[in-house]
């Protein structure tokens, strides 16, 4: 499992470790790990006469990069330093000069040339994009041939947030230290941090055991998901309802109920105005004129794809049976009402879902999702699953932000959230943890996606749920 922490957590576990260590260890610590990456990118044997420019601003990030261009000029390479801030790392800046790097009068005729180039402009403390007169410099390292390492983080994105506040320079690759930081996870910020290689420091004992995001990997999804067993029956895998669908939109019912079956539940319940188009593609579905509290019994509810105006929302809250909300069901859907509920319920709106729910523009929901994935669990009570180009899920009593890694921006088609419902509330009825079902799902959603996109490009929603189940035996392969 990847874990990511906060700024202050990082600061305080540094400040503890640094308490017995010299002076400068971290950061020489920081430097061999990122002079490490930076040789392996630019290949072996082509470290001699390598042209490497270091970007170099006021803090810490800056001292990074000077001791890591005084190990890369030890090698051999040829190393420029452009100083970015009134004063520099005093200790890196004689290292690199005793290595023979030199300090450029002009900073844009080496990154003409230049092969390599490390962003220690700013660090994890910055706040806000990058100062107006370092911008020329960034968009010539950003418009050269060169291969841009970030220190840690990329300047100008928000480490705590992933908020990309004005401009910012776009890394190739990101080497951090000691754990990941929840801006190199979380979009915006994440697609300015290129590929991610951490570097253990050492910070390990001296951070806490709950980090404040964490991404799932095959084995703790394997973990998580459920696996009949010789005394299975379909009610103790878990029956789930479904209130979905309508006379335009037929579809969104075939979809949800499809990513069920597919999803492991032992039966599916289907309530709504689609069962005609839901048995001609899924006839071991359950079907029901409903309401919904007169189907039969379920473990679990999904309500809302593609519903319109249709009756069911308040029909299946009441239920006593964990409820997923997805798409109609969330328009205009009352705080007061989920909270009053005694058993869980999981929201799972899009960024537009989200900020209608929020009263906020689509923008700032997409500017600031964690922001946005925290209060609507707050405001709702509930666990919330917020799609988009990073999913998030949180859960209304606090602890990590699962952030999930898998995808493709082939998922952005029409209907293919009406599978992930259908997924997720299979899971829901298995009797999964809201937290755990959603991101378990999000997880298998995502590895479908790549699965069926591969080699191929565009797909339908359908075929995501025909990878289901590849992705989930991926999962327990690689467990």
């Amino acid at each position: 499992m990847r874990t990511a922490h906060r700024v202050e957590t990082v600061r305080a576990a540094e400040a503890a470790l640094m308490a017995g260590l010299p002076e400068d260890a971290l950061m020489v610590r920081a430097a061999a790990g990122l002079a490490a990456a930076c040789c392996s990118l630019l290949g072996k044997g082509r470290v001699y006469g390598a042209r490497v420019v270091l970007l170099v601003g006021g803090g810490d990030n800056g001292g990074d990069a000077l001791y890591a261009g005084a190990r890369l000029a030890r090698r051999g390479a040829g190393v420029t330093a452009v100083l970015l801030a009134a004063r520099a790392h005093e200790g890196g800046l004689a290292a690199l000069r005793a290595a023979g790097g030199r300090i450029a009068d002009d900073p844009f005729e080496p990154l003409a040339t230049a092969d390599l180039v490390i962003d220690g402009i700013t660090g994890i403390g910055g706040r806000g994009g990058l100062r107006p007169d370092v911008v020329p410099v960034t968009r010539a390292a950003r418009g050269s041939d060169a291969v841009v390492v970030a220190v840690d983080l990329p300047s100008g994105v928000d480490a705590d947030t992933g908020e990309v506040a004005g401009e910012a320079l776009r890394a190739d690759v990101t080497v951090t230290f000691g754990t990941y930081k929840p801006g190199l996870l979380v979009d915006p910020a994440r697609e300015y941090a290129g590929a991610l290689r951490l570097v253990d420091i050492g910070l390990g004992a001296e951070l806490p055991g709950v980090p404040d995001l964490e991404a799932l990997q095959h084995q703790d999804v394997a973990r998580l998901l459920p696996v009949p067993g010789a005394e299975s029956d379909k009610y103790r895998r878990g029956v789930l309802g479904v209130v979905a669908g309508s006379a335009r939109y037929p579809g969104a019912a075939v979809l949800a109920v499809e990513g069920a079956l597919r999803g492991g539940a032992g039966a599916v319940r289907y309530v709504g105005p689609a069962a005609d188009a839901v048995i001609a593609r899924h006839p071991e579905t359950l079907v029901h004129a409903g309401p919904p509290d007169k189907a039969g019994r379920v473990q679990a509810w999904v309500v809302g794809p593609g519903l319109g105006e249709g009756p069911g929302v308040a029909e299946v809250l009441a239920s006593e049976v964990p409820v997923l909300v997805d798409a109609d069901g969330l328009r205009g859907l009352d705080p007061a009402l989920v909270r009053a509920r005694s058993a869980p319920t999981l929201l799972t709106p899009h960024a537009g879902e989200a900020a209608a729910l929020l009263g906020v523009a689509r923008e700032e929901v997409e500017a600031g999702r964690l922001a946005a994935v925290r209060e609507l669990a707050a405001r709702f009570g509930a666990t919330v699953l917020l799609k988009g180009s990073t999913t998030l899920v949180y859960g209304p009593d606090g602890g990590p932000v699962r952030v999930n890694p898998t995808g493709t921006g082939w998922l952005a088609t029409a209907g293919s959230g009406d599978v992930l419902s259908g997924l997720a509330g299979s899971l829901l009825a298995a009797g999964l943890l809201p937290v755990d079902a959603a991101s378990c799902a999000a997880y298998l959603h995502g590895l479908a996606a790549r699965r069926a996109s591969e080699g191929r490009g565009p797909v339908t929603a359908s075929e995501v749920a025909g990878a289901l189940g590849g992705a989930w035996r991926d999962v327990r392969a690689g467990a």
